[in-house]
C-alpha cells in the first residue's frame, strides 16, 4: 500500500490504530509533536489552536461531504450535526389508540377489507374473518402509540473505526 496522506482518513476493521496513525475519537493532540497535520486540519475539528488541536469525532457518526448539494442544506467542514433519537411532538403524532377485535373461529380471508377487519385463528396462512361475534382485545395487548417518547432514529449500521494519518505524504495543493 502506498503511504497515506497526512490527515487522510480510512475505515479500518480492527481493534487497534497502526502506527502513525489515531482513532478519529475527537481526541486532543499537542501542535508541537503534530505541527504537518496542524497545518492541514487546523482547529476545524477543536483545540485551541495555540498548544493542541483535535482530530475528527466520527464515533456514533457517519462522515457528510461539506457544501451544498442541490435542494439541500450548506454544511461546513467539521460541522456537527444530527441525532440519535427523535420526540415526536403531539402535533406530529397525537395521543390515540388503536382498537382491534378478535374471535376463537378459523380465519378465513388472507387480508383485511371494509367487511372483514377481524382478527382470527390462524389457518393455512388466512388471518381475518367477518364475524359480528368479535370481541374487544384488551387495550393493554396493543398499548398506546404517539405519547411523545423519544424512539430510534439511525441507519442500519456496522461499527467500525475510522483512523487519521499522523504522519506520511503531506499534500500539495492544486
Amino acid at each position: 500500500m502506498s503511504d497515506p496522506f497526512i490527515a487522510e482518513i480510512r475505515i479500518f476493521a480492527s481493534n487497534f490504530a497502526p502506527r502513525n496513525w489515531a482513532f478519529c475519537n475527537g481526541q486532543l493532540l499537542p501542535i508541537s509533536q503534530n505541527t504537518a497535520l496542524f497545518s492541514l486540519i487546523g482547529t476545524t475539528y477543536g483545540g485551541d489552536g495555540r498548544t493542541r488541536t483535535a482530530l475528527p469525532n466520527l464515533q456514533g457518526r457517519a462522515p457528510m461531504h461539506p457544501g451544498q448539494g442541490p435542494g439541500l442544506t450548506s454544511r461546513r467542514l467539521g460541522q456537527i450535526s444530527g441525532t440519535t433519537t427523535v420526540t415526536l411532538t403531539e402535533a406530529q403524532m397525537p395521543h390515540h389508540t388503536h382498537a382491534v377485535q378478535a374471535m376463537a373461529e378459523p380465519a378465513s380471508l388472507f387480508s383485511p377489507n371494509a367487511d372483514a377487519s377481524v382478527l382470527a385463528r390462524s389457518v393455512g396462512g388466512n388471518a381475518y374473518a367477518t364475524d359480528s361475534n368479535a370481541t374487544p382485545l384488551d387495550p393493554q395487548t396493543i398499548g398506546d402509540v404517539g405519547v411523545s417518547q423519544a424512539h430510534e432514529n439511525r441507519q442500519p449500521y456496522i461499527a467500525m473505526h475510522f483512523i487519521i494519518a499522523l504522519r506520511g505524504v503531506y499534500p500539495n495543493r492544486g
